[in-house]
């Protein structure tokens, strides 16, 4: 049986790539030979000209936050702007939680 494919993403030349996984295999991108970053499944990719997604994403990705399925949930919450990355951002540097953990958080207190 096939394995599906998931999600890779240049964050340099905002792209995605759907590509076979292979944890030991690193993948370079087609555009501009940097490492691609791997995002998981359940990952939409943003459009191009859409900046702020794209910052989202970096933070998101840069922090360990994936786009993985969890059984027939989906990946679970992510934030989608930069306002709310900026408050779960503060939140955690407040509260000691680990930024990874807080990004995913659905609601800040």
């Amino acid at each position: 049986m096939a394995h599906g494919k998931t999600s890779y993403v240049c964050l340099a030349c905002r792209v995605s790539y759907k590509q076979p996984h292979d944890s030991k295999r690193q993948r370079s991108c087609p555009r501009c030979a940097g490492l691609m970053i791997h995002a998981g499944s359940a990952f939409a990719a943003p459009r191009r000209r859409d900046i702020a997604a794209w910052r989202t994403l970096t933070v998101l990705l840069n922090a360990g936050v994936g786009f993985h399925k969890t059984c027939c949930c989906g990946p679970g919450y992510r934030p989608r702007t930069l306002r709310d990355v900026r408050e779960r951002m503060t939140y955690a540097r407040r509260s000691g939680e680990p930024v990874a953990k807080a990004l995913v958080r659905r609601d800040v207190p």
